[in-house]
């Protein structure tokens, strides 16, 4: 995933959070009010809280944008107890200059004739809100977490968590 350098705190971390996490679920409304997921290599996450994500013009997902812009992308390492989920709106894009600067030969297993394919277009997601779930990676600290709400009937709080309003300053 390429990312650009974040002035805004909020989507620094939520950059940290998804560095190496390189498929996200992206979702997306159907006509009649059904959600339908699948994955998606993130290209970039710009520092004005923008994720992009190449596609190809006639699949499901740029036909379902079109008709509903609503999307939402899930990131998740269980390993490293990082959950990073994203709502916004999805415009379908042609930049040639951006597909060049974002091509890397990765996307060729998916668009094999290069950022100059007809076919080729851009997803770009603009943040409305974000919430990110970080939780200690080490089981001691999780069972000593656990243990010390049982033993202090306080309510265990497993990972650290903030809901992210993006605004397009």
């Amino acid at each position: 995933m390429v990312s650009a350098s974040n002035r805004n705190p909020d989507i620094a971390k939520l950059n940290q959070m998804i560095e190496g996490i390189e498929i996200a679920m992206l979702t997306t409304a159907m006509p009649d009010g059904s959600l339908h997921a699948r994955p998606m290599a993130t290209q970039e996450i710009g520092d004005d809280g923008v994720l992009w994500f190449f596609c190809d013009a006639d699949s499901a997902k740029v036909h379902e944008v079109r008709q509903d812009s609503h999307v939402n992308a899930s990131y998740a390492d269980s390993g490293k107890h990082r959950y990073v989920s994203i709502s916004g709106r999805a415009t379908v894009v042609r930049d040639l200059q951006k597909a060049r600067a974002l091509w890397t030969p990765l996307v060729k297993a998916w668009l094999p004739n290069g950022p100059e394919d007809p076919h080729l277009v851009l997803l770009r997601v603009e943040m409305d809100e974000a919430e990110y779930w970080d939780g200690p990676t080490s089981k001691m600290v999780q069972l000593f977490g656990m243990a010390k709400a049982a033993v202090t009937g306080e309510r265990h709080q497993p990972a650290e968590s903030k809901k992210i309003p993006v605004t397009g300053d």
